[in-house]
């Protein structure tokens, strides 16, 4: 009941990924990414921990591929999940465990991994990663861009109902975090326009957060 991308901004080094499903809240379980480390979607009958796990195990210095076989080895009930990964290389890996649910596939190309399961068809996470690999600009744009054109491929065989983009860039946090998690309407819009409007102040809130006295002013009512 999702579909997914992980991917590697090759010029700029950040890390990315945006998923959407009709399950509620999905990025809140599903959507991880470590600065300098790589990103990880852990979804399908989701196991929180795996996540986590992976991007462990590519900071201790396996690649993607290598953390993903490691994950295989470790997780319990393997056979429900499906994990996608990339590392500081932009090297991917995908499990899709065959419990995975109805239609499931995976495409992977430079720098970006899709999944996903109960689509439409399986041509969804191909789509996913051609549109990616064909957008340009800011990586958040390339993540939008890439869940647009897995949804007009299909998407999921029923309407989503929840959203999220995940971006992370030298810093320990995250430096975009956008969700939606619940919406009749189409929550990957939902996204797009709440990108629109925190992406011309991303380095602001980085700058803030680092040293506000450099900061730009808030621009809000009451900042005199």
């Amino acid at each position: 009941m999702t579909f997914s991308l992980v991917a590697r901004c090759e010029e700029t080094g950040m890390f990315g990924m945006a998923i959407s499903s009709s399950s509620p809240a999905v990025a809140a379980r599903c959507a991880y990414a470590r600065a300098g480390v790589g990103a990880v979607a852990s979804q399908n009958v989701t196991d929180p921990t795996l996540g986590p796990l992976a991007l462990d195990l590519m900071e201790g210095g396996l690649s993607a591929p290598e953390a993903i076989a490691e994950v295989r080895a470790r997780a319990a009930f393997i056979e429900y999940r499906q994990v996608l990964a990339i590392d500081a290389r932009g090297r991917t890996a995908i499990h899709s465990g065959p419990n995975s649910l109805g239609i499931w596939t995976q495409a992977e190309g430079e720098n970006v991994a899709s999944g996903g399961n109960l689509l439409a068809n399986e041509g969804v996470p191909q789509a996913i990663v051609d549109g990616f690999l064909a957008a340009t600009g800011h990586i958040g744009d390339r993540l939008i861009a890439a869940m647009r054109a897995g949804l007009a491929a299909g998407g999921e065989a029923g309407p989503v109902h929840s959203a999220g983009m995940l971006i992370v860039d030298k810093v320990s946090w995250p430096v975009a975090e956008l969700r939606c998690d619940w919406t009749e309407d189409c929550p990957i819009e939902a996204i797009a326009t709440a990108w629109d409007v925190y992406k011309p102040q991303l380095d602001a809130y980085i700058q803030r957060a680092l040293d506000p006295r450099e900061a730009p002013s808030y621009g809000v009512p009451g900042d005199d």
